[in-house]
């Protein structure tokens, strides 16, 4: 009983430290330079862009109500 539960647990643990189908984490970006740096920035963009859609979701991308200025929403004069 022992060795089936020890070869599940290191089937599993396997599984849980590899990317795909490989059986060793893969590096996350590329080794040629250009392409590095394409890749990061792409990444960093993306992670730019969760602040904007966390307003988004959130409704506070706008404008506030609580001002005293009347402010519309809307398109148009």
């Amino acid at each position: 009983m022992r060795k089936p539960l020890l070869a599940l647990g290191l089937l599993a643990m396997v599984l849980v430290t590899s990317e795909g189908c490989a059986p060793v984490p893969l590096p996350r970006y590329a080794a040629y330079p250009p392409r590095r740096v394409e890749e990061l920035l792409v990444d960093s963009e993306n992670l730019r862009q969760i602040g904007d859609e966390w307003e988004r979701f959130w409704f506070l991308d706008q404008p506030s109500h609580m001002t005293p200025f009347r402010t519309h929403g809307g398109l148009g004069p």
